[in-house]
């Protein structure tokens, strides 16, 4: 049994996130971030399945087969809290591999293509409001590049004056930070067809670096039509959760970044993967990552790789951090030092980070975060 997996743990921390502790009969200790904000009990529900089921005794050196193993025995597969589960399992597992070579995941995964990272920062809330002010302060300490939230909650056909609001709310932080600084706009799926073509085409003289979501996945076979209507880059893919899931939109042509989440669409292994179809279409890649530390690493590792990695999202100061943050949890938060907008890549064995475990476990417990719901004015129930 030397070397297999021989045990693990599970930690819900605030402010939303679920850290997994995978460890081998000689001691070496793998981490990874399996969640789905808002639903940790039930990610941690098929961690513990997946874990019991198919990996505890077995030699952690073999990801693919893992991978594999975890995605094809059962008949009913993907969506968000399987392919979450898989994910976090999958980063644990490349975290022990990396620390039995000694060498980081990167250098197991092909080698770097690039030293650094660019990152960008949040600015605004949920329903944006005063941002110019924050992005003027954000960019003040360094950060080069800038995201914000659209707009609040949407009706179906809304009025010309919410339109003129998201215009001018960009248009106010480009007059703050200037065209140095690139500004993507998150539409987070609130939008119809009919108000993603409109903010669209009032956003474009703004020059965004990146619409966000304009639609919900649901609704992907619009985004051609969409892409014919501005000039401004079309980005998606939090909540898609598998190659077979992006095949549709790199065969549509209208998106130019995708934005998979290393702890929601499988990992290291599957998003390393999805970064490669990107390349082929000629689309960046922007990881998706509101999320800890353990999630931020993993897609470090992978930005390191990928030649068309655009930028990476983190969530230092984020609207949801009000209680933890990314940097609380490690022993060393100086690995996630940002340089005029970039992250070093860390040098460090595996991922590349040192969980504080005393932190980790003062901390833990039942961690109830949900997303709101919100309504319109009817009553009835809005998207978020």
């Amino acid at each position: 049994m030397t070397g297999r997996i021989v045990d693990y743990d599970l930690y819900e921390v605030p402010p939303r996130w679920l850290f997994l502790r995978l460890e081998t009969a000689d001691g070496v200790v793998g981490w990874g971030e399996p969640v789905v904000e808002g639903r940790a009990h039930t990610v941690r529900a098929a961690v513990e399945e997946l874990l019991e089921g198919y990996l505890v005794g077995e030699d952690p050196a073999d990801i693919e087969d893992h991978w594999q193993t975890m995605y094809r025995g059962g008949f009913y597969r993907g969506g968000p809290v399987l392919m979450s589960a898989i994910a976090g399992i999958d980063q644990a597992l490349w975290d022990i591999k990396g620390k039995r070579f000694g060498a980081p995941v990167y250098e197991l995964l092909g080698g770097k293509a690039r030293d650094r990272v660019r990152v960008y920062q949040w600015v605004g809330g949920d329903e944006p409001e005063d941002v110019a002010e924050q992005a003027k302060a954000k960019v003040d300490a360094g950060f080069t590049a800038l995201k914000m939230n659209a707009t609040p909650a949407l009706r179906r056909n809304d009025t010309p004056a919410v339109v003129d609001d998201a215009a001018d709310r960009l248009r106010q932080v480009r007059e703050a930070v200037g065209d140095e600084v690139d500004v993507a706009v998150d539409f987070h799926g609130r939008a119809s067809k009919t108000m993603a073509k409109r903010l669209a085409v009032a956003l474009e003289e703004y020059d965004p670096f990146f619409i966000e979501e304009p639609v919900l996945p649901e609704h992907n076979e619009f985004l051609p039509k969409l892409a014919a209507h501005t000039s401004a880059p079309i980005a998606t893919g939090e909540r898609m959760y598998s190659r077979w899931d992006f095949k549709e939109v790199f065969e549509g042509g209208a998106v130019g970044v995708i934005q998979p989440d290393l702890s929601h669409a499988g990992g290291i292994t599957e998003v390393k993967k999805i970064a490669a179809m990107a390349e082929a279409y000629d689309v960046a890649m922007a990881p998706h990552c509101p999320l800890g530390p353990v999630a931020l690493a993993s897609c470090i590792q992978v930005d390191a790789v990928a030649p068309n990695a655009l930028i990476q999202e983190q969530s230092l100061d984020i609207h949801y951090n009000e209680t933890s943050d990314v940097l609380d949890y490690l022993a060393d938060p100086s690995v996630f030092d940002y340089d005029d907008g970039y992250v070093d890549l860390p040098d460090g064995p595996g991922l590349g980070v040192e969980v504080d475990e005393a932190v980790l476990r003062e901390r833990a417990g039942d961690v109830d975060w949900h997303n709101p719901v919100w309504r319109h004015d009817d009553g009835s129930v809005a998207e978020w």
